[in-house]
């Protein structure tokens, strides 16, 4: 499966729809999106069934950068607090 987006702008913010998997080969279209989403962007997680790490990092960068984050799954939001939580250098990576 890949990952749908839908954008749907209203007056006050712009919220960007995911459905499927948001794996890395697809961080840069969805980075794109939020570049053009205006100030107040939020993405909402609702249809979102899979993540890999890149994506878990992209969003905890949105989420740095004042994207919101909605209704994201447990086990997602889970993975995105470790990931926060980690040394930034990765020892045993290298």
């Amino acid at each position: 499966m890949t990952l749908k987006i839908k954008r749907i702008a209203r007056k006050r913010e712009t919220r960007i729809c995911l459905s499927g998997q948001l794996r890395s080969e697809n961080v840069g279209q969805v980075k794109a999106e939020v570049g053009h989403g205006g100030p107040r962007v939020a993405l909402d997680l609702g249809e979102v069934d899979l993540v890999d790490i890149e994506g878990v990092r992209f969003l905890n960068a949105c989420e740095l950068a004042g994207v919101s984050i909605l209704h994201c799954s447990p086990y997602i939001r889970e993975w995105m607090l470790q990931e926060r939580s980690q040394p930034k250098d990765h020892p045993e990576l290298g």
